[in-house]
């Protein structure tokens, strides 16, 4: 017989989709998805023509042949030779440090930045607190100390 203590595997498989980290990644994946068709438009309709305008063609057609001689078709296929294809790697590069500095520059750091304050209001808070409960402390004692003294003298006037 199984007992009932053990949570059962729908239980556990709801536990596990219902965590924060999950639901976070999910949003975090679509969002990323959606951004990289931003990303790609600004590096293909901007970055690319800039480049390009330093040398003759788009950055995804730069390439060299490894061995000559290279001839592609019209379609972007192979005809003869092995040409390396630099400019579209140099292009992917280019989205990835676009990408990368967008996320850390209006993501990563404003939300550094509201962590640090959220936690510098934490610990002002609790040093109100520690203060709050040393001069009550404080206080006790002087109540304590004038009962001590208050009944000491009632001891010596008997």
């Amino acid at each position: 017989m199984s007992e009932k203590n053990e949570p059962g595997l729908w239980d556990g498989f709801k536990a596990f989709l219902m965590r924060g980290n999950v639901v976070d990644l999910a949003v975090a994946v679509v969002i990323g998805a959606a951004f990289t068709n931003i990303v790609n438009s600004v590096v293909q309709g901007v970055i690319n023509p800039l480049v390009g305008a330093f040398g003759t063609k788009d950055l995804d057609h730069y390439s060299s042949c490894l061995k000559a001689p290279c001839s592609m078709k019209a379609d972007g296929t192979v005809e003869s030779g092995i040409p390396i294809m630099w400019g579209s790697v140099l292009s992917a590069t280019l989205s990835f440090l676009i990408t990368a500095a967008v996320v850390y520059f209006l993501m990563v750091l404003p939300m550094a930045k509201y962590l640090a304050r959220q936690a510098a209001r934490k610990a002002e808070k609790e040093g109100t607190q520690e203060v709050m409960e040393i001069s009550e402390l404080e206080v006790l004692k002087e109540i304590r100390d004038a009962l001590v003294a208050q009944r000491g003298s009632g001891h010596d006037e008997r």
